[in-house]
């Protein structure tokens, strides 16, 4: 995936006739692919690598899920572009057709699942729903999570909607989870540069997707103003209908049992403090406890 999002980059550099070439960098995420990531519990483990290769000069442009990004920057860099967004759902991949069967009858059988996902959020929101599931951790590249859910005896495991169908990778046997709210910034790929470096910026802009980067930021301000980071049971949308910005939020425990929701909306040129202003409105009416509650469990 990371080098399919670097690809897409280069690709787009090269379409505004910019010459550029790919370096490949090992995340510290990709090094241990068994521990949950709540239990790793470190904010950019995804990102501090490259971060770190482009502070030493050894890269020119990063390139990042923007949700593996945390809302804080490194003292820098700077965020140049972000991409067109893909699909943002959560999907539900079947281990076979007999599980996605045995995933229909829920609403009329009790017929309790076991889940595989290594997402606190993902975890969070399906307990919630559904609280007396068996849930499993899963770690890896997509390849090995699909061999994975393959060989253990698991009904099924959630996935990006848009990690797997950017590679071809989505199984005939899966669905949109359409009540699952997503990861802020959830299908969106930034490029990331240094602060004193206006060519690469400049060069960056040309592909930058003005609305995916209001909504994107939207709910990135969201996270930041409920303190959470990529590894924490906080999701967020924003998507601009009609030229207003309509937000959707929320933060739950860890196990899924108490959940604070909150929706906005507003004109797009009025709404750019969105996140914000929707995560303080959640925190004065209660959600706070959540917020103690998941800072006590990460430490």
């Amino acid at each position: 995936m990371a080098i399919w999002q670097a690809t897409q980059v280069k690709e787009l550099l090269t379409g505004h006739g910019f010459a550029s070439e790919l370096v490949f960098i090992k995340s510290e995420g990709d090094l241990d692919p068994v521990t949950p990531l709540y239990e790793i519990g470190v904010q950019g483990i995804f990102t501090r690598s490259l971060d770190a290769a482009l502070l030493s000069n050894r890269i020119d442009v990063a390139v990042h899920s923007l949700k593996d990004v945390p809302t804080q920057l490194p003292a820098g860099l700077l965020q140049a572009a972000v991409l067109e967004r893909g699909p943002v759902s959560d999907l539900l991949v079947f281990k076979n057709k007999m599980c996605e069967e045995k995933y229909s009858r829920l609403g009329t059988h009790h017929v309790p699942l076991s889940i595989a996902t290594s997402s606190i959020r993902r975890k969070a929101q399906w307990l919630h729903r559904y609280p007396d599931h068996d849930i499993q951790n899963l770690r890896g590249n997509v390849n090995t999570r699909l061999k994975k859910l393959q060989e253990e005896n698991w009904d099924a495991a959630i996935f990006a909607q848009a990690g797997l169908e950017r590679i071809g990778l989505r199984p005939a046997s899966s669905m949109v989870i359409d009540w699952m709210l997503p990861a802020p910034a959830q299908g969106a790929i930034v490029a990331v540069c240094r602060e004193d470096d206006q060519f690469a910026f400049d060069a960056c802009r040309y592909f930058n997707d003005g609305e995916t980067e209001i909504c994107t930021k939207i709910e990135r301000d969201f996270l930041r103003q409920l303190l959470g980071g990529c590894s924490t049971p906080i999701s967020a949308l924003a998507q601009i209908e009609n030229d207003n910005v309509v937000f959707k939020g929320n933060i739950l425990s860890v196990d899924g049992s108490e959940i604070a929701e909150v929706q906005a909306s507003a004109p797009v040129f009025e709404g750019r403090d969105l996140g914000t202003k929707a995560a303080i409105s959640l925190l004065q009416k209660g959600a706070q406890k959540l917020v103690e509650g998941i800072r006590y469990v990460s430490k």
